[in-house]
């Protein structure tokens, strides 16, 4: 593991429950990175207050300041970039990037989606499911590229969906395993054992044929 910890942004639109769970996880040791920056859409935002009392330095940027999406995202990611961040994490973050402003990120930059994609990219994914009459759900994450919520996957979490689960419930039962999946995926990329390749995501140096699949005890790996 590298001595140096790996310097991580993180984009939110809401709440921040799995930055929590990041900053969690780093202050129990698990998470060997530091955290230089939190940005998000929306200035009330509870995840700018979260990192306000962390000690991490905020930025809050209005897309309705901006002409339109590109110059928004290409303004964002420049102060992203000028953090010093090497990974950017959106955890949360309801916007879709440009693929120009995007494109000098390409593999360092990781989502979390709550569905098990390929199924389900966008919105709404856990009423998606239902109506789908699907047996399992989940949360994939995975590299971020221009198309939406379809760069390679790294790792997911699977719950099975109950009868008389709705929307609300589904949702209530997955988060738990976000904020583990999450954490434990940025903590192989702070180790260096998670690396991004044109071919898709390469784990100790060889392709991930499928996605790591969260456990009790953590990630099944090969």
């Amino acid at each position: 593991m590298s001595a140096t910890p790996l310097k991580v942004a993180v984009l939110a639109s809401g709440r921040g429950s799995n930055l929590a769970a990041l900053l969690a996880a780093r202050d129990r040791g698990e998470l060997p990175v530091d955290f230089v920056l939190v940005g998000s859409d929306k200035a009330s935002a509870h995840a700018l207050q979260l990192a306000k009392a962390a000690g991490i330095a905020t930025l809050a940027l209005s897309p309705r300041n901006y002409p339109d999406r590109r110059s928004f995202d290409l303004d964002l990611l420049a102060c992203i970039a000028a953090s010093g961040a090497e990974i950017l994490v959106l955890a949360g973050f309801m916007r879709v990037l440009d693929g120009e402003a995007l494109a000098p990120w390409i593999g360092r930059v990781i989502n979390i989606h709550p569905s098990l994609l390929p199924k389900y990219r966008g919105l709404h994914t856990h009423r998606r499911a239902l109506e789908a009459g699907d047996r399992e759900h989940g949360a994939s994450v995975h590299y971020v590229t221009a198309e939406l919520d379809g760069g390679p996957l790294i790792a997911q979490a699977r719950i099975t969906v109950h009868p008389d689960d709705d929307e609300d419930t589904l949702a209530q039962r997955l988060l738990p395993l976000e904020h583990r999946l999450l954490p434990t995926v940025l903590s192989l990329m702070a180790s260096r054992r998670l690396r991004w390749s044109d071919d898709g995501a390469l784990l100790d140096g060889q392709p991930l044929r499928t996605p790591l699949a969260l456990g009790e005890h953590g990630l099944h790996l090969p």
